[in-house]
């Protein structure tokens, strides 16, 4: 086993996992702050990502790996990675490569804004029409 498998072993030895195995990761862009999206990973996409630098999730809809921006191009490359106080929650500060992180072309997954007159907005930009980009 190598020095960097070894490490990762005792990172992910740390991290408290649910009953399925897995840990919500939270997406930061590294400059501005703004939160991108949330996801889960479980031991290997924590591994995966640290390796590889390339944010590495797991879809609870298709039980399966994934990497961010394999089908649009928009992938997030891992400037650091934090875990919390209680090492129940990762949080991965990333550079966004393309204009979204969000599958539905928005920049953020948080562009649907609640006013305190109960209405709801979208905000922010879309870069891309998912229909275009995700072909099924």
């Amino acid at each position: 086993m190598s020095i960097l498998e070894v490490c990762l072993e005792q990172i992910v030895e740390k991290l408290k996992f649910d009953e399925n195995g897995l840990i919500p990761a939270v997406v930061q862009d590294w400059k501005d702050n703004t939160v991108l999206m949330v996801a889960y990973m479980n031991k290997e996409t924590v591994k995966k990502t640290i390796e590889t630098r390339k944010a590495t999730f797991w879809s609870r809809s298709r039980q399966s790996l994934w990497i961010k921006g394999e089908s649009s191009g928009n992938t997030q490359e891992i400037k650091e990675f934090f875990y919390d106080c209680d090492a129940d929650c990762i949080l991965l500060k990333v550079e966004q490569i393309g204009g979204a992180a969000c599958h539905t072309g928005y920049r953020s997954c948080f562009f649907s804004k609640v006013n305190f007159d109960g209405k709801t907005e979208i905000v922010g930009k879309k870069f891309f029409d998912p229909t275009k980009v995700y072909k099924k």
